[in-house]
């Protein structure tokens, strides 16, 4: 009997154990957080077209080369490889290199002449195309089969290396040059802002598209050649990237040019750049360019900073060495694309409108349009000023359509 007790007791205690540790575990089940689905696959890293050496080589096989690179023509490796070692290393004969604005090594300040000059790594020559020779002479590509253009772009119709692309395709077809695009993504991927004019043409808008023209730069040199905007018949190639579509975010691993060090400052980069057209400072001469507006005047806002001789980002800055007052835009996270909020408001708290806009022609060549600056100084909103763009934007995005090589955007 004492057994029997015990056992029962024991059995008691077990079952109520369990049940209890079941419930618990029930309870746990219905309150936590989920665990991760394991059949979901992790998006699989970009894979850039300089990083497909093979193919590149392939077409390279027996031919002369001249690059059009930067220091943003690296493969997506952990160490950023530079693609001319990469080149040189598979046996490729490089016979020179074109540098863009800023400079083979990307550190030329805004608008700086670049010079001829020899790579003191490779002994290659270095050949500017900003300055006085924009685009390739005859010369230049007498002793090359094919120019291969690699830089990274961040989709704003002014920012030059585009301008390049156009002229370095322009004279590949006069002179009977093959001509190949290394892709890469489109930072700023968006569609947005007037279409060029004729009359606004210039090095920081060679082209009738908006100030976001939503392409990477291969597609954007099918545009050229289907649309005729360049003179003669281009062999034109170019190599793909994998695993990207239309509106994909893209962190630049190297930053294009002295003045946009990080995603912030390209981020905000087509806004702020129409005030290059005015004496307000954009950051340039400190640490956050692009990423700061401010003047020397109380009235711009309560942030402050100072500009200064920074090497390696602007020696020269606009109100060097002066107070400016203004906003900080690094804390914003919510301006994508290109708006026009920044500008409208500094321009409304000036004291002094009729001089705001102190360069008009260059503000002009930016905007790509008289009409922009026209509209602005008669106070027009920024919905109102939009709405003249859509015209324009509606043409441009169905000819666009035509040229594309990844997804669209998500509709």
């Amino acid at each position: 009997m004492k057994s029997y007790l015990a056992a029962s007791i024991i059995t008691l205690f077990i079952f109520q154990f369990f049940s209890c540790h079941s419930s618990n575990s029930d309870k746990n089940a219905a309150t936590s957080p989920a665990p991760a689905v394991t059949s979901e696959v992790e998006k699989p890293e970009v894979v850039l077209g300089a990083d497909k050496i093979d193919e590149i080589m392939e077409i390279i096989d027996g031919r002369r080369v001249a690059l059009i690179i930067n220091q943003t023509s690296v493969l997506s490796d952990e160490k950023n490889t530079f693609l001319l070692d990469t080149l040189l290393s598979r046996g490729a004969d490089i016979k020179k290199v074109f540098a863009p604005e800023h400079g083979f090594r990307g550190d030329a300040d805004a608008g700086e002449t670049v010079k001829d000059g020899k790579d003191i790594k490779t002994g290659l020559p270095l050949i500017s195309l900003y300055g006085k020779n924009k685009k390739p002479s005859k010369e230049q590509l007498a002793d090359v089969d094919l120019v291969i253009f690699d830089i990274q772009d961040v989709g704003a119709r002014f920012y030059t290396y585009i301008s390049t692309m156009l002229y370095g395709m322009e004279s590949s077809a006069e002179n009977d040059k093959d001509f190949l695009v290394l892709d890469r993504p489109n930072p700023n991927d968006y569609i947005e802002g007037p279409v060029l004019e004729e009359n606004c043409k210039s090095f920081v808008g060679t082209m009738p598209i908006p100030v976001l023209h939503g392409l990477t730069v291969a597609e954007l040199a099918k545009m050229i050649q289907g649309e005729n905007w360049i003179n003669g018949n281009l062999n034109l190639k170019f190599i793909t990237m994998d695993n990207w579509k239309h509106g994909e975010p893209y962190s630049l691993p190297v930053k294009p040019s002295p003045n946009l060090p990080n995603d912030d400052a390209v981020r905000l980069y087509p806004s702020l750049c129409l005030f290059e057209g005015t004496e307000v400072s954009i950051g340039r001469g400190t640490y956050f360019p692009f990423q700061v507006i401010g003047f020397p005047d109380p009235a711009f806002g309560d942030f402050t900073f100072t500009p200064k001789s920074l090497p390696g980002f602007d020696k020269n800055p606009l109100q060097k060495d002066k107070l400016c007052y203004g906003i900080d835009l690094r804390q914003d996270s919510t301006t994508n694309g290109f708006s026009l909020k920044y500008f409208i408001d500094f321009y409304n708290k000036s004291k002094e409108k009729q001089k705001f806009i102190s360069r008009k022609r260059f503000f002009d060549l930016l905007a790509g349009t008289e009409s922009l600056r026209k509209q602005i100084e008669a106070g027009k909103t920024e919905e109102e000023i939009i709405a003249t763009w859509q015209e324009g934007l509606n043409g441009y995005k169905d000819m666009r359509m035509q040229y594309l090589i990844y997804p669209d955007y998500d509709l």
